[in-house]
């Protein structure tokens, strides 16, 4: 009896899933504080040019606050990128989404897929690609050295796993 809701099958069961997102170091509490010091330590500047007659230095001060707060802008914005990848028997999907939250989707079927890594001796791995006969994409790109490493031994685990199914 069918209730109306669709069952996956078997074959599009994901053997493999996985969201990547970038690594800050610096979380929303920690932006918070420093951004306070920064201020604080701005306002004390300010107010010694100031007092010794020095007013113009001020608008540089506020520039600087202005251009730090900016940076730790972008660098949070780009922070919300992201990139979704599953593997199941009938299909390899690549979801790719920029930080405005536009995405873009790559699919690939797992017997033709080939997922490239290309190492540097002293680095680890710089770069991995998934790639069939007609097309290709880069994945992970932003992740650090040692998530690259986690991700590739188990993606590619999970991408020979369907291979000898």
């Amino acid at each position: 009896m069918n209730d109306g809701n669709a069952e996956i099958s078997n074959e599009d069961q994901p053997v493999f899933a996985a969201e990547l997102t970038p690594y800050r170091s610096l979380g929303v509490k920690g932006f918070k504080v420093f951004l306070l010091i920064a201020a604080l330590m701005s306002l004390l500047h300010i107010f010694v040019f100031v007092v010794i007659g020095a007013w113009p230095i001020v608008f540089f001060f506020g520039l600087d606050f202005l251009l730090l707060f900016g940076a730790f802008w972008l660098n949070y914005r780009s922070a919300r990128a992201r990139e979704e990848i599953r593997v199941s028997r009938t299909d390899v999907c690549v979801r790719k989404f920029n930080p405005a939250g536009r995405m873009i989707e790559h699919r690939f079927n797992p017997f033709w897929t080939r997922f490239n890594i290309a190492r540097h001796q002293e680095i680890g791995i710089v770069s991995m690609q998934l790639s069939d006969r007609q097309r290709s994409t880069d994945i992970g790109s932003f992740l650090n050295r040692d998530d690259r490493e986690t991700f590739a031994t188990a993606f590619s685990g999970a991408l020979a796993t369907v291979k000898r199914r």
